[in-house]
This record gives C-alpha cells, sequence and structure tokens, in this order.
C-alpha cells in the first residue's frame, strides 16, 4: 500500500493473526498499551479476526506493517475518526522485538501520517500515551506531535498529544527542502 525506506503499510491480511495473536498475548506489550493481555483460545480470536477483516468499521482504519522484504514486524491504525471535528487518533504496535530500537517506530509513524494526510482530509491527528513511556513520546516527537494535555483513565497516566495538518505539512516541506540542499552538495 504505502513504502518508505524500510518498511512497507499494508491492508490486513488472515494471515497476519498468528503474529496478532501472539503480540497480544504477550504481557509486556499489553503493558505498553495499557491493557491486559489477551485471554482466549487462538481458534476464538481467528474467528472475530476473520469477522473484523469481512467487515471493517468505518471509523477505525488498520494496517500490518511489514518490512520491505515482507517481514511482518508490527501493526498501525487510525481510530477514532470524527469527521464532524476533522480528527482521529493513531496507534501503533512494533510487536517483533527484533525491531526495537531502531528508528522503525519514527518511520511507521511518518509513513501513516503522509497516508493519512493525503488520503483523507483530516486536520488534526492525536493520541495517548502513557506518560512512563518515554521511548514512546520520543518517537512521536520526532514525527513533530506536540504534548497537550494529561489523561487519566483505569488508573493510568497518559500524556495526550497532538498534530496539525499544516504543521505536518510544515515539517514535512522543510524535510523537502533539507533533502533537496543536501542532494545539491553531493
Amino acid at each position: 500500500m504505502v513504502n518508505n525506506k524500510r518498511i512497507r503499510i499494508r491492508s490486513k491480511r488472515l494471515s497476519d493473526a498468528r503474529d496478532d495473536y501472539a503480540w497480544q498475548t504477550d504481557p509486556e506489550l499489553a503493558e505498553l498499551d495499557a491493557a491486559e493481555a489477551l485471554d482466549m483460545t487462538y481458534q476464538q480470536y481467528l474467528s472475530e479476526y476473520t469477522f473484523d477483516l469481512c467487515y471493517p468499521n468505518i471509523t477505525r482504519h488498520e494496517f500490518s506493517v511489514d518490512t520491505l522484504d515482507g517481514k511482518h514486524i508490527g501493526n498501525c491504525v487510525y481510530y477514532n475518526v470524527d469527521k464532524t471535528e476533522s480528527k482521529a487518533e493513531v496507534g501503533i504496535m512494533i510487536g517483533n522485538r527484533e525491531y526495537w530500537n531502531q528508528g522503525y517506530g519514527v518511520e511507521v509513524i511518518h509513513t501513516l501520517l503522509e497516508y493519512i494526510f493525503k488520503k483523507s482530509s483530516l486536520e488534526r491527528v492525536f493520541l495517548t500515551t502513557l506518560k512512563w513511556n518515554i521511548r514512546a513520546q520520543k518517537c512521536f516527537k520526532k514525527c513533530g506531535f506536540k504534548e497537550c494535555g494529561e489523561l487519566v483513565r483505569d488508573k493510568h497516566n497518559f500524556l495526550l498529544m497532538a498534530l496539525h495538518r499544516q504543521e505536518w505539512e510544515l515539517g514535512y516541506s522543510n524535510l523537502d527542502a533539507i533533502d533537496s540542499t543536501s542532494a545539491s552538495k553531493s
């Protein structure tokens, strides 16, 4: 669907179910999402997964993240799409730990933002991240998100972050200018 330097964001497939189940039943990954690890059999999960693929929610757009050689390493999503307020929430998970701390999260967020802002008329995207998850916050800040508040939900403290289309366009234009400047110096 959309390629970047090292990753591809594509539509979810039934073949993703095994990885997604493993990641959603992993307590450490669930903790990073302020959730409980999934507690159901793979067959139950597969049944729900199949249904969701056949009948997608119009306010939730889920994607798989692959390396360019086709290895499924995570997922990203934009959801709670509110066309009246022209906003949506974004989320990301690099489930395969071999790809942690290598900049893949930043690349996935950049690619997802490019997709959202080029394919929709949304004006703002936002996210919540656990206040103690400094690694995620650094990733989101590198992608242009700015802190805009705090939230306590289910005994978890979250940091709210947002990015407006205009800010993204200015940052994206600046990146293009930097790239063309460095290319002309080579």
